[in-house]
């Protein structure tokens, strides 16, 4: 009798060899072993993906792109912790920059791209209105309180706050997250599944040992992500300086590796005509990246004396401002086509080349 694998075996190889290479990276440093480690980390985040989609099928929706969504936050949260510690004050605008381009590539790369692809494909998709307008009013409090408030209280000059301020904010933070996922996976649940349709019902589930397997190795994937991320990091760093790129393009590069596996899940679902899941998955993760991420760094700025600045400058501000007056009325009819995932992605390129050339 043949033995079958209940996963596919790269993405049970895949973690494995990158925390082998993980604990090998003390002992070179060579360009050659650093390429090595950065295949490892993109293969270490698609197996990400498929667990994280195993498992999210496994739960239903929306709890399966709550999962993903928290796993993410969780590699950003890790990832930004450890750098301000063994950065310290070098590394304060570290969790504004990283933040601000998360939600800047889910607003304006992630949800364009999902856009662009289902109107190629779909020529017109559907969603739910009531989900996606509790996300965006959530968003665009917890963007305005904690990216761009900074930058005008008095009580200290900004773009911080000061202890009081930054331990409320971080409170307030938590408050929105926290009644935005009762909402999503309780009280208002329907308000985040597809119009009319069954979500999991594209494909038998599957089994729960096939599911706690895949579980466990997710955890194994982002630990993976977070380490070999923070091993790259000097190197990403350096690479920066020689382009002669401002530094907050560090906050891009790393946002971009944590929501890979993020972006390719949602992208996934809206070639397969699932909006509803790709977008409960980008805004999702907007939300808890912002809403976990800046109480965690608060915490540590408090704890450490490390000085966190989380306003934005004017220039990110009105392309902030602009995404998401874009994404209301891009939503406000319950149906999307190409043409708004276009505008997105002009938008997606104009931050990045702005970030580069300012």
């Amino acid at each position: 009798m043949k033995f079958k694998l209940p996963l596919p075996a790269w993405t049970m190889v895949a973690p494995l060899v990158a925390w082998l290479l993980y604990f090998l990276s003390s002992l070179s440093s060579s360009n050659l072993f650093i390429l090595l480690l950065t295949v490892s980390l993109m293969g270490s985040v698609m197996a990400a993906v498929h667990h994280a989609e195993v498992v999210a099928h496994r739960v239903g929706e929306p709890y399966g792109t709550l999962v993903l969504a928290i796993a993410v936050t969780v590699i950003e949260v890790s990832l930004i912790v450890s750098l301000m510690l063994s950065g310290g004050a070098d590394t304060a605008t570290l969790a504004r920059d990283t933040v601000f381009a998360a939600v800047m590539i889910i607003l304006t790369g992630i949800i364009g791209l999902c856009l662009l692809i289902g109107g190629v494909h779909h020529h017109e998709q559907s969603f739910g209105p009531f989900g996606v307008n509790a996300s965006l009013v959530t968003l665009m409090a917890i963007t305005a309180l904690t990216l761009i408030l900074p930058n005008f209280t008095t009580s200290i000059k900004g773009p911080v706050y000061n202890e009081s301020q930054l331990v409320f904010v971080a409170i307030i933070s938590l408050v929105l997250y926290g009644t935005f996922v009762m909402v999503q996976t309780v009280r208002h649940r329907n308000y985040f599944l597809a119009p009319g349709t069954d979500e999991d019902a594209h494909a038998e589930p599957p089994t729960a040992k096939t599911t706690l397997i895949s579980a466990v190795l997710l955890l194994v994937c982002l630990g993976a992500v977070v380490l070999l991320a923070k091993t790259l990091a000097p190197s990403i760093e350096q690479g920066v300086a020689r382009l002669g790129a401002p530094k907050s393009m560090v906050g891009i590069i790393v946002a971009l590796v944590i929501l890979l596996p993020e972006g390719l899940a949602a992208f996934r679902a809206a070639r397969m005509n699932r909006l509803q899941t790709s977008l409960n998955l980008a805004l999702g993760s907007a939300l808890a990246s912002i809403g976990l991420t800046i109480p965690a760094v608060a915490i540590v700025s408090v704890v450490t004396d490390i000085p966190v600045a989380l306003g934005i400058d004017t220039k990110s501000m009105v392309l902030l401002v602009l995404s998401l007056f874009t994404i209301v009325l891009s939503f406000g009819t319950g149906r999307t086509n190409i043409l708004q995932g276009v505008v997105l992605l002009v938008i997606f390129a104009v931050y990045l080349f702005t970030t580069i050339v300012p």
